[in-house]
C-alpha cells in the first residue's frame, strides 16, 4: 500500500468521515515546518497545482510531491496562518496565565488573545462568500469585551473572597482565563453567523451543488462551532495551571526560581500542541442533517 494516498484536488488525504482521519489532516494543516517553506518552493507548489489542474504534470511526479498545500495566491502573514497558531499562541497563554496579575495585565493579556485569534480567523476565513468587515468588528469586539469583563469581573471577585487562603486564592485565579475565554469564544460566534439562524446555511446534494439554505443546518453548524471554540481552550487553561501546582513544590523548582517560567512554556506549549489539533477534529467540516426544511434555490 502506498505511504501516501492518491492527491485529489480539493479533498483531504484522509478520510474526514472519522476522528483519526480528520485529526491527521489537521496535523498536516497546523504543522509549524510550514512557516519555513521558501518563497521559491511555494511558487513551485503552486505551479505543480496549476499542472495538476491542466493534466500536465511532468513524469515521475510522485503522490508525495502532489500533495503540498498551496497558498490561494495572497501569502499570509506567519503569526495568523494556522500553521503558526501554536508557536505564535502560546506565548500569550503563557502570558494569560501567569499568577499574581493585575487589573491592567489581565485586561492586557486577554485582550492580545483575542485579538490574535481575531486576526487568525480573519486570515483562514472563507473568502469564497464575502461578509462585511462590519461583520469581524462585532466578534471581535463582543469577543474582547466579554473576555475582558469575566476575567476582571472573577478577579476582582475572588480577591474579596475572605474565606480563601493566599494559596487558595493564587490557585483559583489561575483557572480564571479559561470561562473568560470560552465566553468570548461563544460570544465572538454567535455575533459573527447569528444571521444564519435567520437565513440559513448553504446545503449540497452529494454531487456537491448547492440545492437550497436550511435553518436547521445552521443550528447544527453554529452548535458544534461553538462546542469546539469552548472545548479548544480547556486543555490549554486548564492542565498547565495543575501541573504546574505540583512542579512548582518539587525541590529544584524551589531553589531555582528562575527555571518556572521556561518549565511553565513547555508545559503549555504541550497542552497546546495536542489540545487544538484534538478540538478541531471533533467534527466534520461537512455534516449529514436528517430531514432538514430546505428552501430550494
Amino acid at each position: 500500500m502506498s505511504e501516501y494516498p492518491t492527491f485529489q484536488h480539493g479533498s483531504s488525504r484522509f478520510d474526514q468521515s472519522t476522528f483519526l482521519g480528520r485529526f491527521r489532516h489537521f496535523l498536516d494543516v497546523i504543522d509549524p515546518s510550514t512557516l519555513f517553506v521558501t518563497e521559491k518552493r511555494l511558487q513551485e507548489s503552486v505551479e505543480l497545482l496549476r499542472r495538476f489542474k491542466q493534466g500536465t504534470l511532468p513524469a515521475g511526479v510522485t503522490d508525495a510531491q502532489a500533495i503540498i498545500h498551496p497558498d490561494t495566491g495572497e501569502k499570509i502573514l506567519m503569526p495568523f496562518r494556522m500553521s503558526g497558531f501554536i508557536p505564535f499562541g502560546t506565548p500569550v497563554v503563557v502570558g494569560l496565565l501567569l499568577p499574581n496579575q493585575t487589573l491592567v495585565s489581565t485586561i492586557f493579556w486577554q485582550w492580545l488573545n483575542q485579538s490574535h485569534n481575531a486576526c487568525v480567523n480573519y486570515c483562514n476565513r472563507n473568502a469564497s462568500k464575502p461578509a462585511p468587515a462590519s461583520k469581524f468588528v462585532q466578534g471581535y469586539l463582543g469577543a474582547v469585551t466579554s473576555a475582558v469583563s469575566i476575567a476582571v469581573g472573577l478577579n476582582v471577585l475572588i480577591r474579596r473572597a475572605s474565606r480563601f487562603s493566599p494559596t487558595t486564592r493564587l490557585l483559583v485565579q489561575r483557572f480564571i482565563p479559561f470561562p473568560a475565554v470560552a465566553s468570548a469564544n461563544v460570544c465572538n460566534v454567535v455575533l459573527m453567523r447569528h444571521s444564519e439562524l435567520s437565513e440559513g446555511v448553504s446545503v449540497l446534494d452529494d454531487n456537491g451543488n448547492v440545492v437550497g439554505t436550511s435553518k436547521v443546518a445552521a443550528r447544527h453548524a453554529l452548535l458544534e462551532t461553538a462546542l469546539t471554540r469552548m472545548v479548544l481552550p480547556m486543555p490549554i487553561l486548564v492542565l498547565p495551571p495543575l501541573i504546574m501546582t505540583a512542579l512548582e513544590k518539587l525541590p529544584l523548582l524551589q531553589r531555582h526560581r528562575r527555571l518556572v517560567l521556561p518549565v511553565h512554556s513547555l508545559v503549555v506549549l504541550a497542552a497546546f500542541g495536542l489540545a487544538l489539533p484534538l478540538a478541531i477534529s471533533l467534527f466534520p467540516q461537512m455534516s449529514q442533517v436528517r430531514h432538514p426544511e430546505i428552501n430550494l434555490q
